[in-house]
């Protein structure tokens, strides 16, 4: 008689699939993950090489990266400014560890000076093998530890990031909090570690998902990963509608358009241009009450795009939010005595749900609620 089998009934199945869906997924992402942080690596690695080896290296000088920069674009390589050619070489120098975890079918894309052998590594107090930071760390995670001089303020993100399992944001958020340093002039360091550990985002694969870095490494563009609310669903799909509500002159340039500004990746909603005003207009969908926050993340928009895409001939870009409701006091203590031109916006949250259209004032109000 054949041995018993274990019991397979359909919440069994439906387990047995939510696992297997769930620790590929993780595989992936991390594959993913390692592919980018090497890439990365090894881009700053070939750098640092030209820097120090190049034939031609003294005809470029400081325009190195400036000049690399173009060159890179112009082949279509993501990724690759002169401020990201920057971070990769400054990864590279705070980790030249990383090269013994390159795997043997990739050393061939490192230059032929690359060691095999043992690496002197600036992060050393740390104790952590390569393996262990790239299996647990992604590049944007590197990043963040790449800024902190001290090498042992570094040290201390890696390990804690790794114990706890932070995520990107989380890791931003400690060292925005001077975790290093606290624990550093604490005389109860359980106490502190407790006070950490209480209330830190942990990493996922969602989050992992989301990563810009990810999904550009991959070819893919923000607005099929990064999607908006359902707000933003509900007017595209009724996009020559909203068009028409708006006002006669609106052209539609670009949803979930990025933006690089400084370290920082931002996303505007939905781009406009204006053909009769002549100024791009930018809008920002929210589905709660107005904060403050909300105008600040707005302002900064405007405000980059006055300065890296407004051209001869454009007056300055104008801003639009768009949120459920609105507290007339906030509202004016928030817009102060600004001078810059906004639209006053108000919609309803069923608006995403229903494609009912927002009621859109017609023109621009000069600071106010």
């Amino acid at each position: 008689m054949a041995g018993k089998r274990s019991k397979l009934d359909f919440a069994v199945l439906v387990t047995s699939i939510r696992e297997t869906d769930a620790r590929l997924l993780t595989q992936a992402i991390r594959s993913v993950n390692l592919g980018l942080t090497l890439r990365n690596w090894a881009i700053g690695f070939h750098i640092a090489e030209f820097e120090l080896r190049g034939a031609d290296r003294a005809a470029y000088g400081d325009r190195l990266l400036s000049e690399l920069a173009k060159a890179l674009g112009n082949h279509g390589i993501s990724n690759t400014g002169r401020r990201q050619l920057y971070q990769y070489l400054a990864f590279f120098r705070a980790y030249p560890q990383i090269v013994r975890t390159v795997p043997a079918q990739f050393r061939a894309l490192l230059p032929a000076s690359a060691p095999s052998g043992k690496v002197p590594t600036v992060s050393a107090q740390s104790g952590l093998p390569p393996q262990k930071l790239l299996a647990s760390l992604s590049y944007s995670h590197f990043e963040l530890l790449v800024r902190r001089e001290d090498p042992l303020a570094r040290s201390f993100y890696e390990v804690e990031c790794i114990r706890g399992n932070w995520s990107v944001r989380e890791l931003k958020r400690q060292i925005g909090r001077l975790c290093f340093e606290r624990s550093g002039l604490s005389m109860d360091k359980k106490a502190l570690a407790s006070r950490v550990k209480s209330g830190t985002e942990v990493d996922s694969v969602s989050a992992a998902i989301r990563d810009p870095y990810v999904f550009e490494f991959l070819g893919i563009r923000p607005g099929q990963v990064m999607s908006e609310s359902q707000l933003e669903d509900g007017l595209l799909d009724k996009l020559q509608t909203f068009l028409l509500e708006l006002g006669n002159g609106f052209c539609f340039e670009a949803r979930q358009k990025r933006i690089l500004i400084g370290r920082t990746h931002g996303f505007v909603d939905l781009v406009f241009y204006h053909r009769v005003l002549k100024c791009h207009v930018l809008i920002e969908l929210k589905v709660d009450d107005f904060n403050h926050e909300h105008l600040g993340q707005l302002n900064t928009y405007v405000s980059w795009y006055k300065r890296n895409v407004m051209t001869k001939g454009d007056n300055p870009p104008i801003g639009l939010l768009m949120c459920t409701d609105k507290d007339h006091a906030l509202v004016e203590y928030a817009l102060g005595r600004s001078s810059q031109p906004s639209f006053r916006l108000e919609i309803p949250a069923r608006a995403a749900e229903t494609g009912a259209n927002p009621a859109v004032p017609r023109g621009p109000a000069q600071g106010g609620p």
